[in-house]
């Protein structure tokens, strides 16, 4: 019997110190949280979902984020970027799907590089599904922007701008979308 209460002391002292780890872990703020921008053309969507990692007084571009390597574009899981009407970009089309969004860095030249792998952690990263990998433009800010940010604007009926911001650097590429065809399965992953 003593045994028994003793197991029961034990096991209610260990309960009650997960409880108040799990409570105090619930407390900490998530230092990349997600986020997600979107627009419609006509009804359809365009989403992009990502983490959102701040500076925290580092040095971002060419350290943190180093140039000449493939950078996630985001923190944890993969970027996705989500199209229910094909797009033309940088010259490319791309079909109303599921993608993952990286970028290469560049101190001038940053590339933009969309994937068909999807669902991926962020680090996880193969060049064979690659569909294409697009120019950016870069420019300086003159006040620096604390947390990565994207931003889908809308220049028109059937074009837009895709913005990605952190740090002093913002890296833009205009979209158009492209009439006709339209697919009812954003899940597409197939790309010819």
């Amino acid at each position: 019997m003593i045994q028994s209460m003793w197991r029961n002391r034990v096991f209610a002292v260990s309960l009650l110190m997960a409880a108040s780890s799990l409570l105090a872990m619930a407390q900490q703020p998530i230092l990349s949280p997600r986020d997600s921008v979107e627009i419609s053309f006509e009804g359809r969507k365009i989403s992009i979902n990502y983490g959102r990692p701040s500076m925290r007084n580092r040095k971002i571009m060419g350290d943190l984020v180093p140039f000449g390597k493939i950078w996630r574009t985001g923190a944890n899981e993969a970027t996705a970027f989500v199209t229910e009407v094909d797009l033309e970009i940088g010259g490319t089309r791309i079909r109303a799907g599921a993608y993952t969004l990286y970028t290469l860095p560049s101190m001038t030249q940053w590339k933009l590089i969309i994937n068909k792998q999807t669902g991926q952690w962020g680090t996880v990263y193969n060049p064979e599904l690659d569909l294409v990998r697009l120019n950016l433009e870069n420019r300086s800010l003159r006040k620096p922007v604390e947390k990565l940010t994207f931003v889908l604007q809308k220049n028109g009926p059937a074009r837009g701008m895709l913005v990605i911001e952190w740090e002093r650097t913002s890296l833009s590429i205009p979209f158009q979308v492209v009439r006709g065809e339209r697919s009812t399965n954003p899940s597409n992953r197939q790309m010819r």
